[in-house]
C-alpha cells in the first residue's frame, strides 16, 4: 500500500489516468535486472529508481575510468577506480532509498545470469558486447521474463523488448548469433552523451511500460533512432524459423 510520502512523492505519475495507484504499485513490487553500468543502464537505473521500482539488481564488472565521466551518469569523478555497479548502487541510494539494491561487482557468465534472471521480473540490457548480450537472451528465455535490449554508438541508438514467453521473437531472432563477429564500440567509433543518455532514459521508460501495462510498447517491433538529424523508425519483427534460442 502506497503511504503519505508514496503519494506526495510519486504524484506526478499517479496524475497519469492510465497509471494511477495501480501502475505505482506495481513498480514498487517489480524486481529489475540491469546489466551494465555505463553510459545506458546509469540512466537507466536512475529513472527506474526515481520511479519506485522496488528493487534493482546491477550488475557491472568494470571499473569508472576518467573517460566515462562524459556520459555515465550514475558515477561523478570521486568514483573514479570503483566498481561501475557499486558506485550506480550509491547513486541510486541517494536518489531513492526506498528502492532495495543488489549489487554483483563482476562480469557474470550464463550460469550466473539465469540465476539472476530467475529472480526478478524484467531484465534491461545495457552492456556492450555481443557474448553477454546473447547470454543474457538465454537467461531471460529460461526465466521466461521480459528482456529490454538497448544499444547506442555515435548518434545511432536501438531499443526493443524481447519476450518469446508471450509469443514475441528472441534477441537472437534479430541478430543471428553466428553472424555478430564484433560490436561497434564508443571507444572505437565514439558517441556523443546525451545520445547514449536518452537511449537508456527510453529503455527506463520502456521497462516501465512493461512492468505496468501503461501504453504500448516494443514487443515485437524495433526502434532505431540516428540523432544525428532525428531520423525514428520503428520496425516489426517477427520471430525467426529455426532461431536456437527461442525455438520457433
Amino acid at each position: 500500500m502506497l503511504g503519505d510520502d508514496d503519494l506526495e512523492r510519486y504524484s506526478r505519475q499517479l496524475l497519469l489516468p492510465a497509471f494511477d495507484i495501480a501502475g505505482q504499485e506495481a513498480l514498487g513490487r517489480a524486481r529489475v535486472l540491469v546489466l551494465g553500468l555505463g553510459g545506458l543502464g546509469s540512466p537507466a537505473a536512475l529513472y527506474l529508481a526515481a520511479a519506485g521500482v522496488g528493487s534493482l539488481v546491477l550488475v557491472d564488472g568494470d571499473d569508472v575510468e576518467p573517460s566515462n565521466l562524459q556520459r555515465q551518469l550514475a558515477h561523478g569523478e570521486a568514483d573514479l577506480g570503483r566498481n561501475k555497479a557499486r558506485s550506480a548502487a550509491d547513486a541510486v541510494a541517494a536518489l531513492n532509498a526506498g528502492t532495495r539494491v543488489e549489487v554483483v561487482a563482476e562480469r557474470a557468465d550464463g550460469a550466473r545470469l539465469r540465476r539472476l534472471a530467475g529472480r526478478v521480473d524484467l531484465a534491461l540490457d545495457g552492456s556492450d558486447n555481443y557474448p553477454a548480450r546473447f547470454a543474457l537472451n538465454r537467461a531471460c528465455i529460461a526465466a521466461g521474463i521480459p528482456l529490454v535490449s538497448a544499444a547506442a554508438v555515435r548518434t545511432e541508438g536501438q531499443l526493443a523488448t524481447f519476450h518469446p514467453a508471450s509469443g514475441g521473437p528472441c534477441y537472437r531472432c534479430l541478430v543471428p548469433e553466428e553472424g555478430a563477429t564484433g560490436a561497434l564500440s564508443c571507444s572505437e567509433s565514439g558517441v556523443l552523451g546525451p545520445v547514449v543518455g536518452a537511449i537508456g532514459s527510453l529503455a527506463a521508460l520502456e521497462a516501465i511500460k512493461v512492468l505496468t501495462g501503461y501504453g504500448g510498447d516494443l514487443r515485437g517491433a524495433v526502434l532505431t533512432l540516428d540523432l544525428f538529424d532525428y531520423q525514428v523508425r520503428r520496425l516489426a519483427l517477427a520471430p525467426r524459423p529455426g532461431c536456437p534460442d527461442c525455438r520457433r
